[in-house]
């Protein structure tokens, strides 16, 4: 079973950049862009809160299991 990120779905929802998205969930661009991509597969669980947060919604809304 794999999981991938949704907060590519839920930051255009929001008509966020990813950068708008980075300082308001204290993420790095870089980290943000990798997970959307799915260059990053695996984060801390601080960082998806932190975007969860970020983005209005819960660390469960933006995972999609494969």
């Amino acid at each position: 079973m794999e999981y991938r990120y949704r907060i590519k779905e839920y930051r255009e929802k929001l008509k966020m950049t990813q950068e708008e998205l980075a300082a308001k969930s204290g993420v790095s661009r870089t980290i943000i862009s990798g997970l959307e991509q799915g260059k990053i597969k695996t984060t801390t669980t601080k960082t998806i809160i932190s975007i969860a947060e970020a983005l209005n919604t819960t660390v469960g809304e933006i995972f999609l299991q494969d």
